[in-house]
């Protein structure tokens, strides 16, 4: 397996202090998060999500990516994928981000799955499939993947409803991303089973972690729960028997951490969470 950070977890390094700071640590790669983002608080500090420093916008991304391919092959890192944010349904985006990734030879391009808030699921999920029809269809022509996340709220939380999703196409342009941590708030299914559902569509994987917490008790003696990020040692995933459960499996491609706990300072635990799953790895 090979290691990189994806950069919504480092919102306070530019990209060049990005690729710095992950090449001196001894990461295989970056997966650089590529969005329109809204501007950091009136502060000026940066947050995962807005303001983020390590992202690069969408718009006007074509002229950037010289800018990009040296900073990241001039550090001696390579592309673990392209975490973009366009949403299926939104073609044209979807277009310019796998041409980029084509330009970049960075292989593979996250889209986004419609949230479930936002209408039938039935509905939402034929039309999702239509959109990866035609996406898979586009990323064949530039010769590489689309993938698709498993993430709460979204019509594809669980291995078994991406299966659904992209059973049927072409599983060398269009892939799962199973992410450890997004499973602990929803879509949870034994790993194992999942890898081997998944089968050649399991591309790509996420590591982060997450902790229940309880948040109140109602007058009936009903309690109240909220997820929230954690390190990758203090989650309720068990990050390194999932690590060695893909292993098991044959799975040998890119783990993308992506670690939004912020117990530590930024390159302290990028530094540490390196070092701990190659630990982890390392146990029989």
């Amino acid at each position: 397996m090979r290691f990189s950070v994806f950069t919504a977890s480092t919102p306070d390094w530019t990209p060049e202090e990005a690729v710095a700071n992950l090449a001196e640590q001894g990461w295989d790669g970056v997966e650089w998060r590529v969005t329109d983002q809204d501007p950091a608080d009136p502060a000026g500090t940066p947050g995962f999500w807005a303001g983020n420093r390590a992202t690069w916008p969408l718009t006007g991304l074509e002229d950037r990516l010289g800018d990009i391919d040296r900073l990241t092959r001039g550090a001696g890192l390579a592309y673990s994928g392209i975490g973009g944010y366009a949403r299926s349904f939104e073609r044209d985006d979807v277009a310019r981000l796998l041409a980029a990734t084509a330009a970049l030879g960075a292989g593979r391009v996250r889209v986004t799955m419609p949230l479930l808030k936002t209408g039938d699921y039935r509905d939402l999920f034929a039309g999702a499939r239509k959109d990866l029809e035609w996406a898979t269809a586009e990323a064949a022509r530039h010769g590489v993947a689309v993938l698709v996340e498993l993430h709460h709220e979204t019509i594809a939380s669980s291995a078994s409803a991406a299966l659904r999703l992209v059973d049927g196409l072409d599983p060398a342009a269009v892939g799962v991303i199973h992410d450890l941590g997004n499973l602990v708030i929803e879509g949870h299914e034994d790993h194992r089973a999942a890898f081997q559902l998944l089968g050649p569509y399991l591309q790509h994987v996420h590591v982060k972690n997450v902790a229940w917490h309880r948040t109140g008790t109602a007058a009936d003696g009903t309690v109240t729960w909220k997820a929230d990020w954690a390190t990758l040692r203090e989650g309720q995933a068990d990050v390194g028997a999932y690590l060695r459960a893909l292993r098991e499996h044959g799975y040998d491609g890119w783990v993308t951490l992506e670690d939004f706990s912020t117990a530590l300072p930024l390159a302290e635990r990028t530094r540490d969470n390196l070092a701990y799953v190659r630990s982890q790895l390392a146990l029989g």
